[in-house]
């Protein structure tokens, strides 16, 4: 046997054995359960993979909604894509733009809770098969919304509804309550090292 022949043959034999093994693995594993899905962490991406998310639901023609809680100053690529497909995304950009933008508190406060309302109609429409709470997590930082609400509405969430939450600093009780928590890290940006604005087809 060459020495490609039995490299061939070792990998064939070791792939056997870690199917096995996942197959028994996958043979106790639960088939669908509406996930608490949490975006976090100060790299680029939470929102990028929460609407690649959305993408893929429309794609399946599962519904979706989507609640921007900061963003809504500008019109973004996914919110034109998204709102091609009426029947499939409701989509509603609530904010008023990054909070050293505003500089209003009260009225910060006011959308907020403007804005979680229309998350929490969405939350208890079995239509939605997910609902996307995009930088929920900068107005749980800035207690413009009461935490408990928030995990409250989670633990009561229909059973089969996956909810998204983004943002930066995530509290450590939304992460407990989570089934999934992805914390993106920065390594390089070209606005921090080159001085190089938000461009669009890759930030918005």
């Amino acid at each position: 046997m060459t020495d490609d022949a039995e490299q061939n043959a070792r990998h064939d034999g070791k792939m056997k054995k870690i199917k096995a093994a996942r197959d028994k693995m996958m043979a106790q594993k639960i088939d669908k359960k509406g996930l608490i899905i949490v975006h976090t962490g100060k790299g680029k991406g939470k929102s990028s993979s929460a609407f690649g998310m959305a993408m893929r639901c429309v794609g399946h023609d599962m519904k979706v909604g989507v609640v921007q809680f900061i963003k809504g100053g500008w019109e973004t690529g996914e919110a034109k894509l998204l709102k091609k497909f009426p029947d499939l995304c409701e989509f509603h950009a609530m904010g008023a733009g990054f909070t050293w933008e505003t500089q209003n508190r009260a009225k910060d406060i006011e959308l907020a809770r403007e804005a979680w309302n229309k998350a929490l109609e969405m939350m208890r429409d079995p239509s939605f098969a997910m609902v996307i709470l995009d930088e929920i997590n900068i107005v749980l930082r800035y207690d413009f919304l009461p935490l408990d609400d928030v995990l409250s509405a989670l633990a009561d969430k229909l059973p089969d509804q996956h909810v998204v939450l983004t943002g930066r600093n995530a509290p450590d009780t939304l992460i407990e309550a989570a089934d999934l928590v992805t914390e993106m890290t920065m390594i390089k940006h070209p606005f921090r090292e080159q001085g190089i604005k938000a461009q669009i087809g890759v930030e918005f």
